[in-house]
């Protein structure tokens, strides 16, 4: 067959895109564009907030539309939490977030026999840990490796532990095989992912924690950088930061999952910490890395949030300094307690508050970027736009610079010039 792929949402469902593009390549199947003309069409799709639902729909119906006769498979959290609103829009095959390599069966069973079938388990029950391909797609200088599925913290907001059930963990020595599989393929740079990797190790209750999975990885593939994926805050312990600390190849990148910085607003979002604790590991962080780069995300105009406390939130994270934010204004997601809530807010005051906040995180991020002009640091190259090599340091600070070489996939010296917008300018140091 000729299978054409569409991922929606997150960084899992970007690894678990390219793990299935990895078993239907080995089964002897052709990747093809998904503009193009394929025999099967598979969107792996998100449901995180209605917006994610409708994209999804459009996704599938513009498939059905441009390949009247193809294969349309669907799988991913959407059909695993609303499987009823894929009635009506000629799908083939509809699966889930599990058993992606009997997803690949039924894909083969749908095109050989023409007729739809509809394959969703209970995620909620879910005990094992599904273990995929590692790896992606050729030229790339960054691999993911998912460490962790599932979620049991119930946001109010969020409907994800429904769509990916409870924790499940990658073994600790698959990880390092898998790693260091990674670094001998020529990844310069390994990115640990999953639905909530704080939570790793946590089901099998013997005191493994995420800091041991760090260390383990870090030490398999000495000469590659490892990065984190989103933090819980209460992860960030003084052991925790020692402990990293010693780790030479960690990248000191952090991104601590706020949400809001307002202590009743976190009480309504149901979160399983306080400002004063996400501070404490801001605070322990700074202690322990040189200039680490902290990012967060926040959501602005959640159900009750009055402008004191956002002005409360807006105090918070210029307490906290962020290197660089991602914010959102709140989406109502069917299916979630947020959405019965009283008090939601209106459109224009969420667009209002959202734009208020990005123009505070544009300035501490111009600060944070500003204080390495002068600095000389490694830069692994990834890609030539617009007549500059882009590439990242380990604080994932982007970087351009000219050259006359072809720099993918290379790490190099580089010494800081100046600051155009949210990248660091620059020049090859000599």
């Amino acid at each position: 067959m000729r299978i054409a792929f569409y991922t929606l949402g997150c960084k899992v469902n970007q690894y678990e895109t390219q793990a299935l593009e990895q078993i239907v390549t080995a089964r002897g199947h052709l990747l093809v564009p998904f503009e193009g003309e394929a025999d099967a069409y598979i969107i792996n799709t998100c449901t995180v907030t209605a917006v994610s639902d409708k994209k999804s729909r459009q996704v599938i119906r513009r498939a059905r539309k441009r390949a009247p006769d193809a294969v349309i498979a669907v799988c991913g959290c959407y059909p695993q939490t609303h499987p009823a609103e894929l009635e009506g829009l000629s799908v083939d095959l509809v699966s889930g977030t599990g058993d992606r390599a009997g997803f690949v069966d039924l894909l083969e069973r749908t095109w050989r026999e023409r007729q739809p079938i509809t394959a969703l388990d209970d995620a909620l029950k879910r005990r094992a840990f599904e273990v995929l391909p590692a790896g992606g797609l050729e030229g790339r200088t960054r691999a993911m490796l998912k460490v962790e599925d599932g979620c049991v913290n119930f946001c109010t907001y969020c409907i994800i532990p429904y769509a990916r059930g409870p924790i499940r963990s990658l073994p600790l020595e698959k990880a390092k095989e898998q790693a260091a599989q990674l670094a001998a393929e020529g990844y310069q740079e390994l990115v640990l992912t999953g639905i909530e990797i704080s939570s790793w190790g946590q089901e099998r209750k013997d005191g493994t924690a995420l800091i041991d999975l760090v260390e383990g990885v870090c030490q398999a593939v000495p000469g590659c950088r490892v990065r984190l994926g989103s933090l819980e805050p209460r992860t960030v312990t003084r052991e925790f930061c020692t402990r990293a600390a010693r780790l030479d190849n960690l990248c000191p990148h952090f991104h601590l999952s706020m949400q809001s910085g307002c202590d009743a607003t976190l009480k309504r979002m149901n979160r399983k910490y306080d400002t004063e604790r996400f501070y404490e590991s801001v605070a322990l962080l700074r202690d322990h890395f040189e200039d680490p780069a902290i990012t967060t995300d926040m959501i602005v105009g959640f159900p009750g949030e009055t402008e004191a406390e956002f002005g409360q939130t807006m105090d918070f994270i210029q307490r906290c300094a962020f290197s660089a934010m991602h914010i959102f204004p709140y989406s109502r997601r069917p299916g979630t307690p947020a959405a019965q809530m009283a008090g939601q807010v209106p459109k224009a005051i969420k667009e209002e508050r959202a734009r208020r906040g990005a123009a505070v995180a544009a300035q501490m991020e111009r600060e944070y970027l500003e204080r390495f002009v002068g600095r000389t640091l490694p830069v692994l190259f990834e890609e030539e736009r617009d007549g500059l090599w882009r590439g990242h340091t380990t604080r994932y600070t982007e970087v351009a610079l000219q050259s006359g070489e072809n720099l993918h996939n290379q790490i190099r010296q580089v010494t800081f010039t100046a600051v155009e917008g949210s990248v660091l300018l620059g020049r090859e140091a000599e």
